[in-house]
């Protein structure tokens, strides 16, 4: 009985270590779904007046610093884009009790069709760190 009491704690305990960690992931998928609806207020909603972002070719190639400048951003890709499809693979997350890290080949479709690997820093719930690489040869729709 002790064993299996032990047992369970020990798997209890291991399995709140891992939802803990889930978080990252799926803020990053509602971070694209509101990058592919236009919600420019749920984009923002995830940054810090510290932000970063690295937009890293097409007309909107820059870095970003703040909240607010990194709204801009969204507020002019959205109103170009229209509403997009969003397909996402090769999602993965790293993760510490400092931070995590998502990477993943994402496509939006919308006026355009823009491909992208995307990589996404969190402290917290906090969005931290951004880089959106525009990448035309991204292979999406089969393996790496």
């Amino acid at each position: 009985m002790r064993g299996t009491t032990l047992a369970c704690a020990l798997f209890g305990g291991l399995m709140a270590a891992s939802t803990a960690f889930a978080g990252p992931a799926e803020e990053a998928k509602a971070h694209f779904a509101a990058i592919g609806a236009g919600d420019v207020d749920r984009i923002a909603n995830a940054y810090t007046d510290d932000s970063r972002f690295y937009w890293v070719g097409g007309p909107l190639d820059g870095d970003y610093t703040g909240a607010a400048a990194i709204r801009g951003v969204w507020t002019k890709f959205a109103k170009a884009q229209g509403e997009m499809k969003v397909t996402v693979e090769h999602l993965e997350e790293a993760a510490n009790p400092k931070g995590s890290t998502v990477t993943a080949n994402v496509v939006f479709a919308g006026k355009a069709t823009v491909k992208v690997r995307y990589v996404l820093t969190y402290r917290g719930d906090k969005l931290i760190a951004e880089t959106w690489q525009i990448a035309p040869k991204l292979a999406v729709g089969g393996g790496y």
